[in-house]
């Protein structure tokens, strides 16, 4: 049975991209049907049609038949079970890619809320609070200090090859985007990058073609 991913707009949802881009570089087929967000019970994860797919009242989940998974990262580590390579094959640039992935997958809280992800939209410079620059430049160190130690000759984080690492940061890069985020230019080289994979591009102009808006976020 092919695997169903369950994902939210592909505009606003950064959870949902990232476990469909594991999914994409790993080469798993898989199928998938989106769930548009937003309205009465979504602050309180009570969507009717999100619980009907993922008992957690949130998206991404990964239906595997019977069996629900429905976290991105549970997501992630199970597509890097059907293909290695999506980690790094060394066991210590493995675990640098763990802790990154870690890292992003419970912080970074600043740059979530004040910079949240709407992929097609553009918005002129702006001022940045303390705690955001603060998360900012930490994320250009994790990713020039990867870069500097794994990446080689490659374009990623670890190198030639696409891991987890860069699917949780392509989501970044697009906030980075979208707000006009001064990067230096190790960082943005690296964003750049992850701009322009060819299964970001073809994630990307679905999400310019949804017809859903989430309004709060567009007129931030």
């Amino acid at each position: 049975m092919t695997p169903i991913l369950y994902i939210g707009n592909r505009n606003y949802s950064s959870w949902s991209l990232r476990p469909w881009l594991a999914l994409r570089w790993g080469g798993v087929d898989f199928d998938v049907r989106v769930v548009p967000l937003g309205g009465p019970g979504y602050q309180q994860r009570q969507m009717a049609q999100v619980l009907a797919v993922s008992s957690s009242g949130t998206v991404p989940a990964l239906h595997l038949g019977p069996e629900v998974i429905g976290d991105s990262l549970a997501i992630c580590e199970w597509a890097a079970e059907q293909n290695r390579r999506l980690w790094p094959e060394d066991a210590l640039a493995r675990a640098y890619a763990r802790s990154a992935v870690c890292e992003m997958h419970s912080g970074f809280g600043a740059v979530r809320s004040h910079l949240p992800c709407n992929i097609r939209r553009r918005t002129g410079a702006r001022e940045l609070d303390a705690d955001v620059q603060r998360e900012v430049r930490r994320i250009e160190a994790v990713w020039t200090q990867l870069r500097s130690r794994f990446g080689g000759d490659g374009p990623y984080l670890f190198g030639a090859q696409r891991t987890i690492a860069d699917a949780y940061f392509t989501p970044v890069a697009t906030r980075f985007r979208t707000y006009r985020v001064p990067l230096v230019s190790e960082a943005q080289r690296y964003a750049d990058t992850l701009l322009e994979d060819p299964d970001f591009r073809e994630w990307e102009s679905q999400a310019v073609e949804e017809p859903w808006s989430m309004l709060e976020w567009d007129s931030y």
